[in-house]
């Protein structure tokens, strides 16, 4: 709707006016839907909670470590209890970081800051 091209248009002080409005709306809406969309985004990423079995590992700031070969998404536990969920990691980042001989350097030099995360909440207790 704000993307209509108005040509031909009389620019009396009257058209000018509402132009302006519409201007105005347009960009009100889509503000909002801006907000919207990141409420919704806030609302997943507060929502996400691990149904990925992880893998105990030695490693001084790994306690564990998940992944879903189907989606593509890997799952970190780390040593102070914390969660974080790193999405479309190709299998052999995953295999590579299974065998390396420093996981906690392996997570910072190739997976830290290179894919997107979410903080995944804990599971429910049974």
């Amino acid at each position: 709707m704000c993307g209509v091209v108005l040509s031909g248009i009389d620019r009396s002080p009257m058209n000018a006016q509402t132009l302006s409005l519409f201007s105005m709306l347009c960009a009100a809406q889509l503000a909002s839907a801006g907000a919207a969309k990141e409420n919704i985004r806030s609302e997943a990423h507060n929502s996400v909670v691990s149904h990925i079995p992880r893998q105990q590992v030695r490693s001084s700031a790994i306690a564990s470590i998940g992944y879903s070969k189907r989606r593509h998404i890997l799952e970190i536990q780390f040593v102070n209890g914390a969660v974080y969920r790193y999405l479309e990691v190709a299998p052999s980042v995953y295999r590579e970081l299974m065998f390396a001989d420093s996981k906690a350097r392996y997570y910072d030099n190739r997976i830290k800051g290179n894919y997107l995360s979410l903080k995944v909440r804990s599971r429910p207790k049974k």
